[in-house]
């Protein structure tokens, strides 16, 4: 499903992160462990199509992403990549479905709003639906994050520190939820974060060495 190959990324002559090879299936789950300062969000971002990695190579579906142009990177990221950020990023001028529905017109030009309205049934958002994201709560918003990114029912999952700010009992309702959602379009997830708890939920991992300089 998405796998990489031999990636680097230097940001400069003294800074340069190396990361080990990694891979993950259809419906399977893989967590990226790292205290700061190791490349885990730089490593997410060149998951997602978002930065060109300085060598190396990530392959989704068969298609090298860095061999694309920018625009066909974008679109193909729309299609088949959903990111759940750490910190969640909205049109605060529209509301929560309409934020949905912008994500589905970016990456198909349409909006699908039965999809739209299940996706935010499941995730307990319906009566919020019409709200402006800044007067959701920070659960709702979450949620939110969540739905974007599976809007589009995409191959691949990328969520950044879903739960390090999270007590225990939320951490497992948000893992839960990730799990339950990935496996319901059929996706790898990809879970990028420091939080040490989710070693005990996830047995396939990999931890991120510190930076070469």
């Amino acid at each position: 499903m998405i796998s990489t190959s031999s990636l680097s990324h230097s940001y400069n002559s003294k800074l340069r992160f190396d990361f080990p090879d990694i891979s993950c299936n259809a419906q399977e789950s893989l967590l990226i462990l790292g205290q700061s300062g190791v490349g885990k969000t730089t490593l997410l971002h060149i998951l997602a199509g978002i930065l060109k990695p300085t060598q190396g190579e990530v392959t989704l579906k068969g298609t090298s992403l860095y061999n694309l142009n920018p625009n066909a990177i974008d679109k193909f990221r729309g299609k088949n990549i959903g990111i759940v950020f750490q910190k969640p990023h909205f049109i605060g001028s529209i509301s929560a479905e309409e934020n949905l529905y912008m994500a589905q017109k970016v990456a198909t030009g349409g909006a699908d709003k039965a999809h739209v309205k299940s996706l935010l049934d499941q995730l307990q958002l319906s009566h919020r639906r019409t709200a402006k994201t800044h007067t959701m709560s920070q659960g709702e918003q979450q949620r939110l994050s969540i739905a974007r990114a599976l809007v589009n029912m995409p191959e691949v999952i990328l969520a950044d520190e879903p739960t390090s700010a999270l007590d225990d009992v939320n951490c497992q309702k948000v893992v839960q939820l990730l799990d339950e959602q990935a496996s319901q379009v059929g996706a790898a997830l990809i879970i990028v974060t420091h939080d040490n708890r989710l070693k005990d939920i996830y047995s396939d991992y990999v931890e991120l060495n510190n930076a070469i300089s």
